[in-house]
């Protein structure tokens, strides 16, 4: 049994962000963690890097359950469950999670280029410090990577790093355009190759899973927030790293609203979030 100098809740909050990035479920990387600091604690023999164990366990542990999701995918749309980051600079461990977008999009890569790819640069692991985690060779961990950013390349665009309070009057220009039905004003803030991608999961059906197009988009803004929004209360924070609005009835978190942003400032992506068991993180940890 290990002695009582292990610190669970530094390690949780060490480990987390590995398990979250692979896995894009807060709730099953909370699992992961539990997990593998539970069998630690089991073993009777001494480990000479904690630290270094623990990490590879995990992030081994996230690769297998993630594949094991793979398999069993239905054609459903699902978003990855958001984290809130609002508190980054206090609790450091948020900033090794991963933007929305970049989640969005690893989910075109298979399981072990997504391990890579976040080792590599989310974490500035060396492509031996990742074939030692993960059990390959120094140059298949190369072969892993190249793979992965030649699958990204053609969809992956920068997002706009907006200040917080830069993002918050990006936001309400956004808010004050939906409520005033301003078409002109929205157009100005969309992308002509905008998408909307709504995530009820199997206890809410939501009006469009997908929507493209910067009068589609609209159109599907202004039924939304006149059948859904317009009384709820709203809440301006940051998602993942990315801008993004909360909706509440009553104190409960109803829908997320996550903005990617693009060089010209201009909306390309909207992720509505509305499944219940995805919003509970943020329900926990939000101010």
């Amino acid at each position: 049994m290990k002695n009582d100098t292990l610190n669970l809740y530094t390690y949780h909050n060490l480990l987390f962000p590995y398990a979250y990035n692979i896995l894009g479920s807060a709730e099953d990387a909370k699992d992961v963690v539990q997990e593998v600091l539970s069998k630690y604690l089991k073993i009777d023999a001494t480990v000479k890097n904690e630290k270094g164990y623990l990490i590879t366990s995990v992030i081994n542990q996230a690769i297998n359950i993630k594949n094991r999701q793979k398999k069993n995918l239905s054609g459903d749309i699902l978003l990855p469950e958001p984290i809130a980051t609002e508190e980054s600079d206090i609790a450091l461990h948020l900033k090794d999670i991963i933007s929305y977008s970049l989640l969005i999009l690893l989910e075109q890569l298979n399981v072990k280029e997504r391990a890579v790819f976040i080792l590599k640069e989310a974490f500035n692991y060396s492509h031996q410090e990742i074939a030692e985690v993960i059990s390959e060779t120094k140059e298949n961990s190369r072969k892993l990577l190249s793979r992965a950013k030649s699958k990204l390349r053609t969809s992956k665009r920068p997002n706009n790093t907006l200040k917080r309070s830069e993002s918050n009057i990006y936001l309400k220009k956004y808010i004050a355009a939906i409520q005033d039905r301003d078409v002109k004003k929205l157009e100005l803030l969309f992308t002509e190759d905008i998408q909307i991608v709504a995530d009820g999961g199997n206890e809410i059906k939501v009006l469009r899973n997908h929507t493209s197009g910067k009068s589609a988009c609209i159109d599907l803004m202004f039924e939304v927030f006149k059948k859904f929004l317009q009384h709820q209360e709203v809440k301006l924070t940051e998602i993942n790293h990315q801008p993004a609005i909360l909706y509440f009835t009553k104190g409960k978190l109803l829908s997320c609203l996550v903005f990617s942003i693009d060089d010209n400032e201009k909306i390309y992506r909207i992720s509505s979030i509305i499944d219940p068991k995805k919003l509970i993180n943020i329900t926990e940890h939000i101010n």
